[in-house]
């Protein structure tokens, strides 16, 4: 997967990201996607391959286990509660040889060639009752800065309901910085992890933010109001460094599945997903390779899900209509992107998946962000991105939105408090964390089921049209098939909008 924020970096959203290549190769395929997947094996490098082993039952069973050895592969992380194993060989063609000797497989998908260490498998962790959220009222330093959260309402909602310190936020991205001083505060080293590879590391050092992106994602949801920086959505609440997304930001498929077993596992009531799972960007499930990816990413989630975790998953940053895809250029983004033509049998995981809290981004003129992409069915709801080009205001002067980042790592525009680093980011990238943080506020109201967090986040939005001049958004046609965009739907619900804009005061019944 790549951070959103990295398909923004053409537009000069992030200095430090690697623009999207957009270079097409000269015939289209067909949504199978055999001939990229050729491309991508010819690619591989030599030696051990990471892949993903589905199953078609909710299990994994020692003959099973035994199949995958004598098809010479070694399990590294077995996860039986959704049928599920990621498995390390070095011998070519293993996927072939394990759905031969095994007829319990569903398929086996080749991913990126991680090194990895057993460990053990996690175990549940039971859900502790929420304490009552606490008022966290007032500014910090850089509050004149924070136009989205005056936007959303957050100000007004923490004077009301800050969040409980029994609610967990895990957020999936490259780590986040604990020693950032508006984060340290509400770091839970117990929950913090890093999945890069397949299977956990909960060693602090293995689940830093060496990137930023994920830093910055979580201080939207949860920096500290402690005088200094700025403050989050909902300030009393902990945050879980799920690392998920290597130093480069790619998020491959058993990096992501490990990441939703930990979080309904470990008792984390919310996650935040600011990125596509790599390296398909549509993920077709008539293809046998992107359908065990699909189907292994939606077990997690559905997992999750059903241990009480509320998801919330950013659109995109390629103006793409995600109810009508028909053409993929992304993909495989770890090598080389083939021209895809494609289906509604293709989907973005995890903004796609069933139950997952879609979100598109607008700017401080309440439109929706140039670069979202959006979709009926896809988005929720929508919230501040930020917009470079078409909503500069006085009170977003450069368009972005601030948060927190590492002070080591580069930052294109950077602001400095009391000796810590912010730094102006735009993307959807940056939208999921305000929706995730009105989520952390819900069950800090001690709404605990997601699909009722879902819904109260839903029924509280304040409801947008359509954008009256659609003109504005003529020279930023779809990344993947260049076609307009195109916002269908009403005031009620709509692609661009979803329910309409995140309100965290009403969210959280104000």
């Amino acid at each position: 997967m790549q951070r959103f924020t990295k398909l923004v970096a053409p537009i000069g959203a992030l200095a430090l990201a690697i623009g999207l290549s957009t270079a097409a190769a000269p015939a289209a395929l067909s949504a199978s996607g055999q001939p990229a997947k050729t491309v991508m094996q010819a690619n591989a490098q030599a030696g051990s391959q990471t892949y993903i082993v589905l199953y078609k039952a909710n299990g994994v069973s020692r003959t099973s286990l035994a199949a995958v050895r004598a098809a010479g592969g070694t399990v590294v992380q077995a996860y039986p509660q959704i049928g599920v194993a990621i498995v390390k060989s070095d011998r070519g063609g293993f996927d072939a040889a394990l759905r031969a000797a095994d007829s319990s497989v569903q398929g086996a998908a080749s991913t990126a060639g991680f090194a990895v260490a057993v460990e053990d498998d996690n175990s549940g962790a039971a859900v502790a009752a929420i304490a009552p959220g606490a008022p966290a009222p007032g500014d910090d330093n850089l509050a004149a800065l924070q136009w989205d959260m005056d936007q959303i309402q957050a100000p007004a909602a923490r004077a009301i309901n800050g969040g409980s310190a029994s609610v967990v936020v895990g957020d999936i991205d490259t780590g986040l910085d604990h020693t950032h001083p508006d984060l340290a505060p509400n770091v839970d080293f117990s929950r913090s992890v890093s999945c890069v590879g397949g299977v956990p590391n909960t060693d602090p050092a293995a689940w830093m933010d060496n990137n930023g992106h994920g830093t910055h994602t979580a201080g939207t949801i949860a920096a500290a109001k402690n005088g200094i920086g700025m403050v989050g959505v909902a300030p009393n609440v902990k945050i879980a460094g799920i690392k998920a997304g290597d130093d480069d930001g790619f998020f491959y498929p058993e990096a992501v599945v490990c990441a939703f077993m930990w979080a309904g596992s470990n008792g984390i009531q919310v996650t935040n997903n600011s990125y596509f799972a790599d390296p398909w960007l549509f993920n077709c499930k008539n293809d046998p390779t992107q359908r065990a990816i699909w189907e292994a990413e939606r077990r997690a989630i559905k997992f999750a899900q059903q241990n009480g975790t509320t998801v919330v998953a950013s659109a995109g940053n390629q103006s793409d209509d995600l109810a009508h895809p028909t053409q993929d250029v992304t993909s495989p983004d770890n090598t080389t992107p083939f021209t895809r033509d494609i289906t509604n049998a293709c989907a973005v995981v995890p903004v796609e998946v069933p139950g997952v809290i879609g979100v598109s981004a607008n700017g401080n003129k309440l439109i929706k962000s140039f670069y979202s992409s959006y979709g009926v069915g896809a988005v929720s709801v929508i919230a501040p991105g930020g917009d470079s080009i078409l909503q500069q205001t006085a009170a977003a002067t450069n368009g972005r939105v601030l948060s927190a980042w590492p002070s080591a790592a580069p930052c294109a525009r950077p602001v400095v408090d009391s000796g810590a680093t912010y730094c102006y980011l735009q993307g959807t990238s940056m939208a999921g964390p305000h929706v995730a943080g009105v989520a952390a506020l819900v069950v800090s109201t001690g709404v605990s089921n997601p699909g009722t967090v879902a819904s109260r986040i839903n029924t509280t939005a304040d409801t947008m049209d359509c954008p009256a001049d659609m003109s504005v958004y003529a020279p930023f046609p779809a990344t993947d098939n260049g076609a307009p965009q195109v916002c269908q739907g009403g005031a009620g619900y709509n692609g661009f909008n979803g329910h309409g804009q995140v309100n965290a005061l009403r969210a959280v019944g104000g």
